[in-house]
């Protein structure tokens, strides 16, 4: 058997043992979203793509972190499942365990449990813990102890407790010297190598006319950034095979029931066959026109509904269950799912004023979190993040948080300065060059024989937008640099 979304392949007998998840279900079983701390793209001989399990036979992305690897298309597609390094203030960690990461083993791997072999360099198998090391066959992994030692390296290791950033736009790409110029192409070359690599097979077949390719975006933004995906679909098929083969091609597992394919003119399908809305002496001729010119373009979209079950994510993790399922509909508001969520995590005798709801996007570079508005219309919201991107939506999760007064304290260290100065000094020259606000930045730590600074801040968007204006701005023909510092508990 052979899954028709990630490319799993499986004896029939080996059916009931299989554990890991489909690419499609994965972001959903993700306990705590960490993004990925993505390299430049290099060539990796011998290993696959997590999302796809293909082989990289093309420039593909590695985690720095967690040593996941993707192909360039199907950086979109990785769930932000990345080894957690350091708590935000949220977390509350008394054990940990192990953070598994399948296959792209060396060949003379061996499981911990049965001791056979369970590396491959022909297929995406065996698992490893990204903590402790220890490797296991996909079918032995979940009998190991689920609590993790971290290894022969635990003396050496900080867990994540340990570690604290406060990090709202911040990861852990700040915190390390990785390259963030992810693209070695424009835009547009990208997205066609990546839309030809998916469907390379399908483009192939294209050629017969029984057979037909079909440009799909996924939403507003995939058409303003032209990132599409190629399908290859029969010219007889109705249009919910479509509407399946599209939601399949962007990992999507929902209802196809839900979706419709529009054009560019925003015109709804009306016919069940997709090309073939004309009379037979039209249709042959489509099908020889069909090969020599570009495919029709689509655009998946979410039909409108009145009602609408969402999860909702506790942001304590000590409540005893991952989430509770709400219904809403067009009145519910903000406020309304705060009210409806409380009794059900046992809070009901809390002020609703102590919590707030936040939407985080579980990006594979980038976990963004945005609280709602009190009076926001959620059904509304859905609606908008669904026109955006369809991908996006299966990426998005609601958590209920307390309000928390806690100290917002930032360190960000700063090097290429002029060495040898006096902290006075620094402190003019980054006035001048940076305009750091003093009530809210003050210099705690000069290292004048490096020429840098470790400058606490009290403000996320003043961190941010010092962060961001270092690494455009030069002292003496110099460039500076920029790295957050985790405060060591």
């Amino acid at each position: 058997f052979v899954s028709a979304v990630c490319n799993f392949m499986s004896h029939e007998k080996c059916l009931k043992n299989v554990k890991i998840p489909c690419s499609c279900i994965a972001p959903s079983l993700v306990r705590v979203p960490v993004a990925h701390c993505f390299g430049p793209p290099g060539h990796y001989k011998r290993k696959f793509c997590t999302v796809c399990r293909k082989p990289l036979e093309s420039p593909a992305f590695r985690c720095e972190v967690c040593e996941l690897h993707v192909h360039t298309d199907c950086i979109l597609f990785a769930c932000s499942d990345c080894r957690q390094c350091h708590q935000d203030g949220h977390q509350d960690h008394d054990t940990y365990h192990h953070h598994w990461r399948e296959g792209n083993l060396s060949s003379n791997a061996r499981c911990e449990v049965c001791k056979k072999t369970c590396g491959s360099s022909e297929v995406l198998s065996g698992m490893r813990c990204e903590w402790c090391g220890i490797l296991a066959h996909a079918a032995c992994y979940v009998i190991v102890t689920p609590e993790c030692t971290f290894g022969r390296l635990r003396n050496m290791i900080l867990p994540p407790s340990c570690l604290q950033l406060f990090s709202r736009n911040f990861s852990k790409l700040h915190c390390f010297r990785i390259s963030e110029n992810l693209q070695t192409e424009s835009d547009e070359d990208d997205d066609v190598d990546g839309s030809t690599q998916v469907s390379a097979k399908d483009v192939q077949i294209s050629t017969d006319s029984s057979k037909q390719t079909l440009k799909i975006f996924d939403g507003n933004d995939a058409v303003k950034r032209n990132q599409f995906r190629l399908i290859s679909v029969p010219r007889i098929a109705k249009n919910e095979e479509v509407v399946e083969a599209a939601l399949r091609a962007y990992y999507i597992n929902d209802d196809q029931q839900e979706y419709e394919l529009q054009t560019f003119t925003q015109q709804a399908l009306l016919s069940d066959d997709v090309i073939n809305r004309n009379d037979a002496a039209e249709d042959s001729n489509l099908g020889s026109v069909f090969r020599d010119s570009v495919p029709e373009a689509w655009i998946i979209r979410a039909k409108p509904k009145d009602e609408e079950v969402i999860r909702i994510y506790p942001a304590w993790l000590k409540v005893g269950m991952a989430y509770v399922s709400l219904r809403v509909n067009k009145d519910s508001t903000t406020q309304s799912v705060i009210k409806e969520v409380l009794p059900l995590l046992g809070r009901q005798t809390e002020c609703l004023q102590n919590f707030k709801l936040v939407e985080v996007l579980m990006g594979s570079k980038q976990v963004q979190r945005m609280v709602l508005d009190n009076q926001e219309l959620i059904l509304n919201r859905l609606k908008d993040i669904r026109k955006t991107s369809i991908r996006q939506m299966s990426q998005t999760r609601f958590y209920i948080v307390e309000n928390s007064k806690s100290i917002v304290r930032i360190n960000l260290f700063v090097g290429g300065l002029p060495p040898q100065l006096s902290p006075e000094e620094y402190t003019n020259i980054l006035k001048d060059e940076l305009a750091i606000k003093t009530n809210v930045v003050s210099v705690s730590h000069v290292y004048q024989a490096q020429g840098a600074v470790v400058l606490e801040i009290s403000c996320f968007s003043e961190a941010e937008r010092i962060y961001m204006l270092v690494k455009d701005t030069t002292v003496n023909e110099k460039p500076l640099n920029a790295v957050v510092i985790p405060e060591v508990m």
